[in-house]
Formats: structure tokens, C-alpha cells, sequence
């Protein structure tokens, strides 16, 4: 069959590596969330294989399909905005039935899939100012509505996806520079005027860490416990303190990662970290032996992606990055995202199979 010719197993082997780490860990902590997330992970298989089966070579050069993805989930982000009821102060998730759908997760796919467009024609000139600017406006404008929510670590992953496609299209230092400067403008003035006050403390929190341990940082301090308390093989299987007894907050999905290691080891820390890297490795690897830039530039911002979410969640539970709610991909707990990452991997396979 074609979708099994090139198939890449390591690629697959690294993800339900790390699936099943969440999975392992939900179990032990959230049996109501397994079986959720379980339910979530047949959908996203269903829809992984049905990308990997469709050939959308020929919508690449259809522009009215590329927009078409792009313009519809900017719809998305606005229909939430308006009709979402608010959750803990954020109008992230909109009802659908049983479920809940996260628009923001679903716009990280898009923005590639449309960078990815107009990078392959446009990286060798993207030093010139109009195309600066396109590509910023197509950042900027999903960026927005995502912000606004709020969701900054939504916004975040945006906002890396852009800056990462920038530094693969062989943008000059100088110009990256400039970009850089022109968003560390934009950012102050978000501080003064857009950000919640919860959020400025959880950027504060990482360069004040002994403040507010009650408050604030209490979640990364007792993230920093249950790692730290974590021998090579853990606590065991239900074992975990801080987990088990509700010390850790957001045990399954903003720090699934340190309450994986507290039951499991460093050692289960470690394997997650290089399924990780595995992952990674064979999206940049297919992307470079992909026959087109649409292809690469795909693989490439899909490799950014993943990784902006991997270290901004990580960094949170070591304490070196605020704690803004970005998942780590695959082992955390969430529909929209694992569904998200499900169908990328489905589009990194079908290039792969059609190179």
C-alpha cells in the first residue's frame, strides 16, 4: 500500500514512545483522563492515517485552498472568542457536544501549512520589506485573537513558528535583528497595555523564583520536588507524593512531564527526552530529502513547532521558562492538541511515502 511505502517507524516509534509515557502517567494519577485521552488518540489515529492516504500535491499550487485552511481557522478563532464561555478567565475551548475544541491548536497548523506556501517562492527575497511585512500580518493576525483570549502560550508557539520560518529561509543576522527588535517593541507594549496581571507575575516568577511560593510559583516549586525527589527509576507506579496527593497542579498536562519522572524515574525523564530528539531528527531528516520547498518548509516549521512546545514545557517545570500552559507534545494531557500533533505527523508521513 502506498501509505506504507517510506514510512518512517522511527518517526512513529518515538511518538507512541511518548503517547504512551502520558498515557502511563494519566493512569496512575487521572484514570477518568486515561480513557478520555485514549478516546482522543483513536480519533487522531483515524485522521492521522487519512492524511497520510490523501495526496494533496496537486492543492499545492492552489492558493484558494491554502487560504481557504487559513481564513477558516481565523473564522474558528473569532466564533470562540465570541460564543466560548470562559474557563478559569480564558475563551479558549468551544463546546462541540461531549468535547471541547481549541481553536489555537488547530491555527499552529495552518500558519505552516501557509508560511509554508509563501516561503517557497518568497524565501530567496524575504529580506525585502514587503515580505517582512506579509509574513508578519499572517503571524499577527491569528496571533491576535489567540492573545486576546488570553492565551500567551498559544501565542507563543505563533510567534516561534514565524521567527523559526524566518531563520530557515536564510533571513540575514542583521535583518533577524531587526525583526527582533521590531517584536521586542511590540512585546513591551503588550506589557503595558494587553497582558493580565497573572501573566506578568509568571514571567516574573522565573527571574524572581523565591517569590510568592505560596502563590505564583508554588506550581514550579513543587515541580522542582517531584523531580527532585525522583530517584533513577521513581517512586513507582501510583507512588508519586506530590502527585498522588494533589501537591502538584496541573499534574497531567502543564507538568506531566516532572510527574512522569517522580513515579517513573529519571531514567523514564531520559527516554522521553530521546524519543524526543528521535522525533525530531526524522522530521528535519525527511524534510531535507523532500523533492520541493513546499515539503521542506512544512517538515522544517513543523520541527519548530514541536520543539517550542517541548522546551517553553520543560523549561516551565525546571523553573527556567514562565509556566503559560503549552503542552509537551504527545505525553500531555488535551484533545486539540494530541489531535494537532496527530495530523502533523500525518502530514510529515505522506511526504514521506510520496518523495
Amino acid at each position: 500500500m502506498l501509505f506504507l511505502k517510506n514510512f518512517d517507524w522511527k518517526l512513529n516509534l518515538s511518538v507512541f514512545l511518548l503517547i504512551g509515557g502520558g498515557l502511563l502517567s494519566l493512569i496512575s494519577s487521572k484514570p477518568d483522563l486515561f480513557w478520555k485521552q485514549l478516546l482522543f488518540l483513536a480519533i487522531g489515529l483515524i485522521f492521522m492515517f487519512l492524511v497520510i492516504r490523501f495526496d494533496w500535491r496537486p492543492f499545492i499550487n492552489h492558493r484558494g485552498v491554502i487560504f481557504g485552511i487559513y481564513f477558516f481557522i481565523i473564522l474558528l478563532l473569532i466564533i470562540t472568542y465570541i460564543f466560548a464561555p470562559s474557563v478559569r478567565g480564558v475563551k479558549a475551548w468551544l463546546p462541540l457536544g461531549p468535547f471541547q475544541l481549541q481553536a489555537s491548536e488547530f491555527a499552529k497548523i495552518s500558519l505552516i501549512i501557509i508560511f509554508a506556501s509563501f516561503f517557497r517562492k518568497k524565501h530567496i527575497g524575504i529580506a525585502r520589506v514587503s515580505n517582512l511585512l506579509i509574513s508578519f500580518a499572517y503571524f499577527f493576525i491569528p496571533a491576535l485573537l489567540v492573545l486576546i483570549q488570553p492565551d500567551l502560550g498559544s501565542a507563543l508557539i505563533l510567534f516561534s513558528i514565524w521567527f523559526g520560518f524566518l531563520l530557515v529561509s536564510g533571513l540575514r543576522w542583521r535583518h533577524l535583528m531587526v525583526s527582533l527588535f521590531i517584536f521586542l517593541v511590540v512585546g513591551a507594549l503588550m506589557w503595558l497595555y494587553v497582558f493580565q496581571d497573572y501573566q506578568k507575575e509568571r514571567i516574573l516568577g522565573v527571574f524572581l523564583p523565591e517569590r510568592d511560593p505560596l502563590g505564583i510559583n508554588y506550581n514550579v516549586i513543587q515541580s522542582k520536588i517531584a523531580i527532585g525527589s525522583a530517584s533513577f527509576f521513581g517512586k513507582g507506579f501510583g507512588q508519586g507524593t506530590q502527585v498522588q496527593l494533589g501537591f502538584l497542579p496541573e499534574a497531567q498536562t502543564d507538568f506531566i512531564f516532572a510527574a512522569l519522572i517522580e513515579e517513573f524515574g529519571l531514567f523514564a525523564g531520559f527516554i522521553a527526552i530521546t524519543a524526543f530528539g528521535v522525533l525530531i531528527f526524522q522530521i528535519i531528516k525527511i524534510g531535507l530529502n523532500s523533492d520541493n520547498n513546499f515539503n521542506r518548509f512544512v517538515c522544517l516549521g513543523s520541527a519548530v513547532f514541536f520543539i517550542s512546545q517541548f522546551i517553553l514545557n520543560t523549561g516551565s517545570n525546571l523553573g527556567i521558562t514562565p509556566v503559560i500552559g503549552v503542552t509537551f507534545p504527545f505525553l500531555s494531557y488535551g484533545g486539540s492538541s494530541l489531535l494537532t500533533n496527530l495530523i502533523m505527523i500525518g502530514i510529515i508521513q505522506s511526504i514521506a511515502a510520496r518523495k
